[in-house]
């Protein structure tokens, strides 16, 4: 997760994970409606096995539900290697998880604030990357494999998701930061058959300045295309079209736009929708289906009413039965 090209959330959300470090894991709480949730890019995985839905996203927690509508939580759950290059506490960001082959993983963003790795326009720039973690349950723990890095470490990358492409082959599709490259790419990288590490080098699939919707407006300079680059989720239409769910800005409003491959693999080229999928303030989405096979969105709002940063998760219906996704009203629990 980003902001816009004034302020990163790295800077907004460092005293909060410092704080939350420092005074540990919050109470469990139970029967909790989730519009009274405080979470960043929630992630909402429907285990068919456990018939319970499984909501994290940053911070490295995790929350429970039967039913959508009341939630049990906040868990610890991410257990890293303390002795990794994440150092003791690192922050933890966007995770995901997903389960392939029997098992869960654990896709999230890791930060060490104590490891600069590089000064881009006057700034140092934490050691920042996507990692793995394992578990043989929904609930974790999860703690690391085989590889200490997924990734270069002098690269910052972020919110990294899972895919399977038509090569039958898993990737790991992934933000490399626009504080470091100045235009934010969303790139793909060959896991191991067992995702225990990478394979090869990435590649970049767009880049944010693609976007014909995503806008900023620097001082005494017209406006341009946005530099961020944020939560990439893939999925597929009804009509087997590859999309592809990924967040920027326009002007001061987090939203949510689509992209196309017109090949139908992470190759792309990839095409970008004209208009953002979402309303603004709403962004960093994915899809899950109910146990009643309902298709819906989970989303973050960035604001609230008041304009304070204060992201809570947000459900909308989907329909993909055609060929591009269709945002429908929210989805009440």
């Amino acid at each position: 997760m980003k902001s816009t090209w004034l302020t990163s959330l790295s800077c907004l959300l460092l005293p909060l994970a410092v704080a939350a470090q420092k005074a540990g894991p919050p109470p469990i709480r139970k029967n909790v409606p989730l519009d009274s949730i405080g979470l960043s890019d929630p992630f909402i995985l429907a285990d068919a096995k456990t018939r319970t839905y499984y909501m994290t996203g940053t911070g490295g927690l995790l929350w429970k539900s039967s039913n959508l509508k009341a939630w049990e939580g906040p868990y610890p759950v991410a257990k890293p290697d303390p002795a990794s290059w994440m150092g003791p506490k690192p922050m933890i960001w966007a995770a995901e998880i997903h389960a392939y082959k029997g098992k869960y993983y654990y896709f999230a963003t890791f930060t060490n604030s104590a490891i600069k790795v590089d000064t881009v326009a006057g700034r140092p720039l934490e050691r920042r990357a996507s990692h793995v973690l394992v578990s043989s349950q929904p609930d974790g723990p999860y703690v690391p494999m085989k590889d200490a890095t997924y990734l270069p470490a002098n690269k910052l990358t972020l919110d990294g998701t899972f895919w399977v492409d038509q090569d039958g082959k898993p990737y790991l599709v992934y933000c490399h930061e626009w504080l470091q490259n100045m235009d934010g790419t969303i790139e793909k990288i060959e896991l191991k058959p067992d995702l225990t590490g990478t394979v090869g080098t990435g590649n970049i699939l767009f880049r944010a300045s693609a976007a014909p919707w995503s806008r900023e407006n620097p001082r005494n300079s017209p406006p341009r295309p946005n530099k961020v680059t944020d939560g990439p989720w893939l999925f597929r239409t009804g009509t087997g079209r590859l999309g592809m769910l990924w967040t920027s800005w326009v002007y001061d409003a987090y939203t949510q736009g689509v992209a196309y491959s017109t090949s139908g693999t992470l190759d792309g080229p990839w095409v970008q929708e004209k208009d953002p999928i979402t309303p603004p303030n709403f962004g960093h989405g994915m899809l899950f289906r109910t146990f009643e096979g309902k298709l819906l969105m989970s989303v973050h709002s960035h604001k609230d009413i008041n304009g304070k940063y204060r992201r809570i998760p947000h459900l909308f219906e989907v329909d993909v039965t055609g060929n591009k996704l269709v945002l429908g009203k929210p989805y009440r629990p």
